[in-house]
């Protein structure tokens, strides 16, 4: 038995409790052909945008408490897309990196998102997969972290007007030229992803995986499996939804993604926090929190998985790394399947104008 910081809801602190050894080791792979990694890694969009304001000086340290929390040896990514904020979330990490100890920067590793066309309003206007706009994207992305190189690089969404194989083919360019080290792919299907499979390796998938985002289990996962790509699951924690934080009555900033996201308006809220209140029976019975339970779900689908926590505050980190010590068992698994069957979220993940943006989907 080991000892393990959990988040006591009630009095909103940190608690050590007794929990079982890890389950997980202290790297996984993302794929048969990229890095080995932390289990858990940070995503970093959260900091710069989509969930109203944020302390800039509390997130970069979040960031170098991630780096500590990475052991000697290990790698841990750091997700972010140069649309983040408009470049602000790279300028961020920059920051981060350049303060941290030489030793926690050398253990992080960048996965970057790119393409999305944005207004000077923050709107977004579509995607451009065109191999001289994924030289110009990866060009400026390159300059505001602050690196010679990008570790996984991958387009956010299938631009529909370029075939996947031009997209990914220029990213194999800048594999060669060592400005990229691995190729990913961000919420496609499971043909896309035997498309771009086909020109090139494909380290990870990036792909929304939660208890109450299933869908990838049918067709998406077995065949990444088959190919040997790995996934990076975000929306773990369902933009904070399932974290057994939210409340029903919570008000929204203006400019906050969820107050937008279907699964998060009216009679589908209600659902949802249904499902929480089922899983914070599971959560309270095994000692851990709600976020606990619902990372260490995600990380028990299998070693080729690894989640992306939003953590924007420390608490929230050591919170979701405490899912790390968990260990679900058989008896554990059937209760938090019965607490939220597959398929029991109302509303779909985006709405309806972004749904069209996803290849996964189609």
């Amino acid at each position: 038995m080991t000892t393990n910081e959990s988040f006591d809801a009630t009095t909103g602190t940190m608690a050590t409790t007794t929990a079982a050894a890890p389950t997980t080791t202290a790297r996984r792979r993302l794929g048969s052909t990229g890095p080995a990694v932390f289990p858990v890694g940070l995503g970093c969009m959260g900091m710069s945008a989509l969930y109203g304001a944020a302390d800039r000086s509390e997130s970069i340290a979040t960031i170098h408490a991630y780096l500590d929390a990475v052991p000697e040896g290990a790698k841990g990514l750091l997700d972010t897309g140069d649309f983040y904020g408009m470049g602000h979330n790279e300028l961020l990490i920059h920051e981060a990196l350049r303060t941290a100890p030489a030793a926690a920067r050398d253990r992080a590793l960048t996965s970057v998102k790119f393409g999305a066309l944005r207004t000077v309003e923050g709107g977004f206007t579509g995607y451009d997969g065109r191999p001289a706009a994924v030289r110009n994207f990866l060009a400026y992305s390159l300059q505001r972290l602050g690196r010679d190189h990008i570790d996984v690089y991958r387009i956010a969404r299938v631009d529909p007007d370029v075939p996947i194989e031009e997209t990914v083919g220029a990213i194999a360019e800048a594999v060669e030229a060592g400005h990229v080290r691995h190729i990913g792919l961000s919420e496609v299907g499971a043909d896309t992803l035997r498309r771009a499979a086909a020109v090139a390796p494909i380290s990870d998938l990036q792909i929304e995986y939660s208890l109450i985002s299933r869908g990838i289990e049918d067709e998406i996962l077995p065949t990444a499996r088959e190919l040997g790509i790995g996934v990076t699951a975000y929306g773990v924690l369902s933009r904070g939804l399932i974290s057994g934080h939210f409340t029903r009555d919570r008000a929204l900033a203006p400019d906050d993604f969820r107050g937008m996201s279907p699964r998060f308006q009216g009679d589908n809220l209600q659902r949802n926090l249904d499902l929480v209140d089922a899983l914070r029976k599971v959560a309270d019975d095994k000692g851990v929190s709600v976020a606990q339970t619902a990372i260490a779900w995600v990380l028990s689908r299998g070693e080729d998985i690894v989640p992306l926590v939003g953590a924007r505050r420390r608490d929230r980190l050591t919170e979701a790394l405490g899912a790390l010590r968990i260990d679900l068992g058989p008896a554990d698994l059937a209760a938090i399947a019965a607490a939220v069957p597959a398929g029991a979220a109302a509303g779909d993940r985006y709405p309806a104008a972004q749904m069209a943006h996803l290849d996964s989907e189609h």
